[in-house]
């Protein structure tokens, strides 16, 4: 059965049955940020008596929208630089668009941050030649947001003493053996992956900025600067300059009206209760949920956002 029709048809049947509609979020590592978050939002959308959410744990944004495009998923958590290319077929997915990518809501803003070891000695990018630096598992938003910092600052993957491509949930227990000296996490902060990192050993998280990231993001607006606060890490006693996405929930065109409008209503109509469910969402205004999404909006989300009078 085609994409486009798997998930109608699955609606459909739940429907004439009387039955709820089984939807599903593909989000990440269940150490990072996206798996409780979207947990929080299954519980706002399970409000909705004729739906039943549930979060999926997966390889991260890359993973999630190519199976929300394969119908496999129902929404999925994905970085916005990663929305715009695969919308767009620009990057990583040059000369393959997809329209049918459609924004949910823009949920939070996420910085990446580049976690060493204390005992690598490692302070800035430069000083990653010659070490075991885990980019991120292929296809993950990890991998993708660090390649393009390592482009902008002029350094070569071929640099590393060893390119890791290890999961982030694998990355904690890595680097307090010792086989990784450090790994890359987008994630809003903060995150128990880098919680528990901070805990096993020494941490330092590097700098992400200067003339060239100015640069980059001029090329590139869908990223922005941001600031990992001191103390948000044991250990990590000074403000990190670093550079983010917006985490955005997706799905494909062909999604439900009524499963996405169970989402978003839910998290409108419960707004206060959402954002008291993680810290990554203490920051998040009603406003916020259409910034950053860089694709059309799907249908139902439109219609709900207008009457809420978020969009004019």
């Amino acid at each position: 059965m085609k994409k486009s029709s798997l998930l109608l048809a699955t609606a459909l049947f739940a429907s004439s049955l009387g039955a709820k509609e089984f939807v599903n979020i593909g989000t990440g590592s269940m150490t990072g940020t996206y798996y409780p978050v979207g947990g929080a939002i299954c519980r706002m959308a399970n409000k909705n008596p004729n739906i039943k959410c549930s979060v999926q744990s997966t390889g991260g944004s890359v993973y999630n929208v190519n199976n929300v495009l394969k119908g496999e998923l129902s929404f999925g958590f994905v970085q916005s630089d990663v929305v715009y290319d695969k919308y767009n077929g620009t990057g990583k997915f040059e000369g393959k668009p997809d329209k049918k990518l459609r924004a949910v809501m823009s949920v939070y803003p996420e910085l990446l941050a580049m976690v060493v070891s204390k005992e690598s000695g490692i302070k800035n990018i430069a000083e990653l030649a010659g070490k075991k630096y885990n980019v991120g598992n292929p296809g993950s938003g990890n991998e993708f947001t660090t390649l393009k910092v390592f482009e902008a600052k002029g350094f070569d993957t071929d640099k590393l003493g060893y390119r890791g491509v290890l999961t982030v949930s694998e990355c904690p227990h890595a680097l307090k053996d010792k086989k990784i000296d450090g790994y890359s996490f987008v994630a809003g902060h903060p995150t128990a992956n880098i919680t528990d990192a901070s805990n096993s050993l020494p941490i330092d998280i590097l700098n992400v900025d200067g003339e060239q990231i100015d640069a980059m993001i001029a090329k590139y607006p869908y990223f922005a600067k941001g600031v990992i606060p001191k103390g948000t890490y044991e250990g990590v006693d000074y403000d990190v300059n670093s550079i983010g996405v917006k985490a955005v929930l997706v799905a494909d065109e062909s999604v439900s009206d009524e499963a996405v409008e169970a989402v978003v209503k839910g998290v409108l109509d419960n707004f206060d209760e959402y954002k008291s469910l993680h810290t990554a969402l203490k920051s998040v205004t009603k406003e916020s949920l259409i910034e950053g999404v860089v694709a059309p909006l799907h249908k139902a989300a439109l219609k709900v956002y207008q009457e809420a009078g978020i969009v004019k």
